[in-house]
């Protein structure tokens, strides 16, 4: 068999030849069908006495010299015994599978969006809480990486990113939360172990103690001064603070609160009970104070059905505040009150309680400002709502609460050792 040679090849080339195959030797043939662009290189060989046909490349790809080694190669292998076509297929089937596996891959962050949308969505009364936790958290740390990837190193550079800016609570958190999200995975069969199952809290933010931080009048007094003297502060976070002070309710229950759940005019609150940590809903008296600072916030929100409508570059999938926005917020006050020890938002309960009681206001009327359950038996027989002796609460509270904003003397001064002074 006489050997090819690139001049023949291109004269064929150029005159559109075409041929089913013209043999180089050693198995080495070339192909050039009306259906083919340009001429291909085949390398024939037999095996166990059957013939086979294996395609390695165009003459665009190969040159002759080059396809003339590639062929020698091969006929090495199959005199050792090995199908080279079978080969070829083999690794095409591994990588059509490897390319389906990634298409078909699972990242972290879908694994969280599929739980909180399962799991959480509809299910949790603050979904919110769960859906912070993925974006500010899990999807920036672990979201772009394949839950397969994922390894206990991977879950503890996370939570040494959220320990390091400062806060171990949300740490805790998080552990909780993404540890749920891989138990979910294995049992959605998308995973086979939790990389995240050797952590505990101490691998985390540690123990979380209960705080008994509540702002004094004189801290009061200064956060009102330095809410107006923060930059970038909005009026929205100011009256939201204000609110959370003077109506003692959870966070939550405000900023996913729906302009609705307001009656301005007789000045009550319908907080309903999917909102609520006791599941059931409670009228909340509106001191005149309250309905002004809840009228701006409605003229503030505009056509939108909430009081406290999703503020630009907000998640989405809610329509309101997130449940972190106040506590951000919170952060650019701090500044201004450099001799006030930190407090949280939360704290701002603790404080309206504490004050409560240094008005003189009666212990289970004060539990019910707060929307706690009254404890043991009389919990149970007493179910007296105390909306007449809140309001009268409430309306002392506001009244604290404004001559400390306009630094004026109140009339009240708080209990000692039991006893009630006045001024």
């Amino acid at each position: 068999m006489a050997k090819l040679t690139d001049m023949q090849i291109k004269a064929w080339i150029k005159a559109g030849e075409r041929f089913e195959g013209r043999g180089d030797g050693d198995g080495l043939w070339l192909r050039y069908r009306e259906s083919d662009k340009v001429p291909v290189w085949r390398f024939r060989y037999k095996l166990a006495g059957k013939p086979r046909t294996l395609q390695i490349g165009t003459y665009a790809e190969l040159s002759l010299a080059k396809a003339r080694e590639v062929a020698k190669a091969m006929a090495a292998r199959v005199a050792l015994g090995y199908d080279v076509a079978g080969e070829k297929q083999e690794r095409k089937a591994a990588a059509l599978a490897k390319i389906e596996d990634e298409q078909n891959a699972v990242t972290m962050l879908v694994l969280a969006n599929e739980y909180y949308e399962r799991m959480i969505l509809g299910r949790w009364k603050h979904p919110d809480i769960v859906r912070r936790r993925i974006d500010k958290d899990i999807g920036p740390a672990l979201g772009h990486m394949k839950v397969d990837d994922i390894k206990p190193r991977h879950i503890d550079d996370m939570l040494q990113i959220i320990v390091k800016r400062g806060a171990p609570s949300i740490a805790n958190d998080t552990l909780r939360w993404v540890r749920r999200m891989f138990d979910y995975g294995i049992k959605r069969h998308i995973i086979e172990i939790n990389p995240a199952s050797a952590f505990d809290l101490n691998d985390a933010g540690g123990k979380e103690e209960a705080r008994d931080r509540a702002l004094s009048r004189d801290e009061l007094a200064k956060l009102f001064s330095a809410m107006k003297l923060a930059k970038g502060f909005s009026v929205e976070n100011d009256l939201s603070i204000r609110l959370l002070l003077l109506l003692c309710v959870r966070k939550m229950e405000l900023c996913a609160a729906r302009k609705e759940e307001f009656d301005l005019q007789d000045g009550v609150w319908h907080l309903p009970g999917e909102r609520t940590k006791t599941g059931k809903p409670i009228a909340i008296p509106l001191p005149p104070l309250a309905v002004d600072w809840l009228q701006q916030l409605f003229d503030l929100a505009g056509p939108s059905d909430w009081l406290l409508p999703a503020r630009k570059m907000q998640h989405r999938m809610v329509p309101h505040i997130h449940e972190g926005t106040i506590g951000t917020a919170l952060g650019k006050v701090k500044p201004h009150m450099p001799d006030v020890p930190a407090f949280t938002v939360h704290d701002l309960r603790r404080t309206a309680r504490t004050h409560l009681a240094e008005l003189g206001i009666d212990p289970v009327v004060a539990e019910r400002c707060l929307n706690h359950k009254i404890p043991g038996v009389e919990g149970i027989y007493n179910r007296h709502d105390y909306f007449t002796e809140r309001r009268d609460a409430l309306n002392k509270w506001a009244g604290l609460l404004d001559a400390l904003d306009k630094g004026e003397p109140y009339n009240v001064t708080p209990i000692t050792k039991g006893r009630k002074k006045t001024a």
